[in-house]
């Protein structure tokens, strides 16, 4: 298979480098069916440092073309929780907020996490920006996880493919009727998909993605879980 270098995921794997750099490796597959209490509001704290979220799925696949030998690749998973960051409209994104303490208990976000060092550095990046505590962030992240279907053409793949990226968020709009969209955007790198996003509320409710940017490639490759 053609070798490709992945220098962003390589990036993110270290504390000091932020998320927004490029697509990480993510920890755990997609439910099949979305949680009856995805939606739910989040505890209101002081949430005034940002305006919405900006939930990433990212692509595993593509990444573990390059790690296989990374714990979370021998799933064989296909869209996996990246993170959920705290955005702000002019297209900023404040990061490590505070020194604040991570979850109580760091088994129970295994689900989503079982890499607790990228547990960690999306705590200190993102979560201190939220103004949650540890455990109610990580819960919001699960919750928002849980509340995008991922399209079943994307699941069965048995070989690599190629989609335009309209292509691929109409699949995401079809299996998620709640999700405009002008909620999603897509990531791609040297031509292959490396995560699907959707904006959100601080309640996790969908919104219009605020001019963000997404892959301008034709078509992307998609290589299968």
């Amino acid at each position: 298979m053609k070798q490709r270098l992945l220098p962003l995921f390589l990036a993110l794997l270290l504390p000091v480098s932020a998320c927004k750099s490029g697509p990480a490796p993510a920890s755990a597959p997609a439910p099949a069916e979305p949680s009856s209490s995805a939606l739910r509001d989040i505890p209101k704290l002081n949430r005034t440092g940002f305006d919405f979220y900006l939930l990433n799925l990212s692509w595993s696949p593509e990444f573990c073309h390059s790690h296989p030998q990374a714990a979370e690749c021998s799933a064989h998973a296909g869209f996996v929780l990246h993170g959920l960051w705290p955005q702000k409209n002019d297209g900023s994104h404040p990061e490590n907020c505070s020194i604040a303490p991570g979850p109580s208990n760091p088994d129970a976000f295994k689900d989503i996490y079982p890499d607790q060092g990228l547990m960690r550095h999306e705590w200190q990046a993102h979560g201190t920006c939220s103004g949650l505590s540890a455990d109610d962030y990580f819960t919001a992240a699960r919750n928002a996880f849980n509340s995008v279907m991922i399209p079943s053409t994307l699941l069965g793949l048995t070989a690599q493919t190629s989609m335009p990226p309209e292509e691929i968020l109409h699949l995401f709009t079809v299996s998620n009727p709640a999700i405009p969209r002008a909620s999603l955007l897509l990531s791609c790198g040297n031509n292959y998909l490396t995560a699907v996003e959707v904006c959100l509320d601080k309640s996790l409710h969908p919104i219009e993605c605020p001019g963000l940017r997404t892959c301008r490639a034709k078509a992307v490759r998609i290589p299968p879980p």
